[in-house]
């Protein structure tokens, strides 16, 4: 047999095994087809691995291509970056208004001008999960899981008054919606009810269809980003700290599960927790609601640096 590609002497990480062991991987059709101690069969393409480690690809499901430099641009250095960082499998966020591609409208225009852009710039495997912003895009959701695969939803809660550097008096400009639109709790709501519509509309996918929440309350955001303003002496992390405080992503953590409870949609993702209020109310909302799969993420920043870090903002 001759494989395409057969890299040798790694030292390979495993699932399921306590320690390293040394051998060759096989590649055929870009999968990883053998793994032994010794592979002698022919390759189109040897690599000598050298001692190094290989491990299994990751997969990083929560990325932001696309928002502070083109789409084109962002895809291909994010790509190359969590490719050599051993990400063999990105999922980003988009969505429709400022920043990304600056546009609104629905997305069965939006999102394939996104796929478009998207076409052999990425490095890596990629999909994404989009936000629904208005009313409209709620109703799209069906038609984004069986045309496109979209099977991921997120809502950031803090968008109502407050944009993605401090508060806003403007957001229907920001987030490019109708007058007639409102970006709120109850939008919330509806999503929640359009995600799980579409779970039950198609059965075989619904262990895959999920919403994600970026957990903050706009109001509680506002009134401390003015405060923390008005301090001169604050500075750098800790200001930034103290102007969203960890009782705004507690308390948006309980009214996001609250809400996925009355909507009865159970696959709940409560994105990069940061701080131990959070946590506490991940958990006490997991206790009270035991039918709801709540994952919990954490990020590597929010696990190594704190107020007192040297790196700015």
């Amino acid at each position: 047999m001759t494989y395409d590609l057969v890299i040798k002497n790694a030292r390979i990480v495993r699932p399921g095994q306590k320690e390293v062991s040394q051998g060759d991987i096989a590649v055929t059709g870009e999968k990883i087809s053998r793994v032994e101690r010794n592979i002698r069969e022919t390759a189109k393409q040897v690599h000598d691995a050298k001692g190094l480690l290989a491990f299994p690809g990751v997969v990083d499901a929560h990325m932001h291509a696309g928002i502070y430099s083109p789409l084109k641009e962002d895809a291909v250095s994010e790509s190359r970056a969590a490719a050599q960082g051993g990400v063999t499998s990105m999922l980003n966020y988009f969505r429709t208004g400022q920043y990304y591609l600056n546009k609104g409208g629905p997305y069965k225009k939006f999102f394939p001008e996104v796929l478009k852009i998207s076409k052999d710039k990425f490095f890596v495997d990629y999909a994404y999960h989009l936000a629904p912003m208005d009313s409209t895009h709620i109703g799209e959701i069906p038609e984004l899981i069986s045309k496109h695969g979209v099977s991921s939803f997120k809502i950031f809660m803090f968008y109502g008054s407050h944009g993605l550097h401090g508060r806003s008096d403007k957001q229907r400009d920001f987030l490019m919606i109708g007058k007639d639109q409102r970006y709120d709790y109850a939008h919330f709501e509806f999503i929640m009810r359009g995600v799980q519509a579409a779970r039950e509309k198609f059965p075989d996918k619904a262990s895959q269809i999920s919403l994600s929440l970026h957990c903050e309350t706009a109001e509680i955001m506002t009134a401390y980003t003015k405060l923390i303003e008005a301090n001169k002496k604050l500075k750098g992390l800790h200001a930034y700290h103290l102007s969203r405080p960890p009782h705004s992503e507690g308390l948006a953590v309980f009214i996001a599960s609250f809400l996925a409870d009355e909507t009865a949609l159970p696959n709940i993702n409560l994105l990069h927790l940061s701080s131990k209020r959070a946590l506490n109310a991940a958990l006490q909302m997991q206790y009270l609601f035991p039918h709801i799969d709540f994952r919990r993420e954490v990020t590597i920043g929010h696990l190594i640096l704190d107020t007192s870090s040297s790196s700015g903002v």
